[in-house]
Parts: structure tokens; C-alpha cells; sequence
């Protein structure tokens, strides 16, 4: 997918641990994921993720992934995209 100038792309991530008295609970962590997304943000894959699975195949365009996989890996030896960076099973 060629980048399209007019857009800004910003990475970044928190490589530490910071103790906190009050745990963040997925619930909070899907509203701050739902937040990024009306800013039109995606959220990189290398860390937790708690999406539903219908946002996350909204995210990240489950037909384009179905067919990558589909030529890939047409026997499903592999786990999807969502069962390995969300279920984590």
C-alpha cells in the first residue's frame, strides 16, 4: 500500500512497566482502543490487544486478510491474525 503524503503517520509504543493502584481492566483498554480509532489510528499488533472480534476484522480488513490467507495457508495449519494477537490461545 503505497503512503499517502497528505497523512501524518505517527508510531509509537512504551517498552516499561509502571505500577499503578488501580488495574486497567479490558473494558478500559477497548475504550481507549475505541478512541484511537475515531482519530482514524490503528493500533500496531506487537502488543496486548482486547478487541471484540467484529472491530477487529473492521480494523484490519478481514476480506484483504482472508484471501492473503486463503492463498498462504489454504489447509488452516496456522491460527488467524485475531485468534493470535487477541485469544492469544
Amino acid at each position: 500500500m503505497p503512503v499517502d503524503p497528505k497523512i501524518l503517520y505517527v508510531n509509537f509504543g512504551f517498552w516499561d512497566v509502571v505500577e499503578d493502584t488501580v488495574s486497567a481492566s479490558r473494558a478500559t483498554t477497548t475504550a481507549r482502543s475505541s478512541a484511537r480509532s475515531r482519530a482514524r489510528g490503528v493500533k500496531s499488533l506487537y502488543s496486548d490487544s482486547y478487541y471484540p472480534e467484529e472491530e477487529f476484522w473492521r480494523l484490519y480488513d478481514k476480506g484483504a486478510y482472508d484471501a492473503l490467507k486463503a492463498r498462504y495457508d489454504p489447509k488452516a495449519r496456522f491460527k488467524n491474525l485475531y485468534e493470535k494477537c487477541v485469544l492469544r490461545r
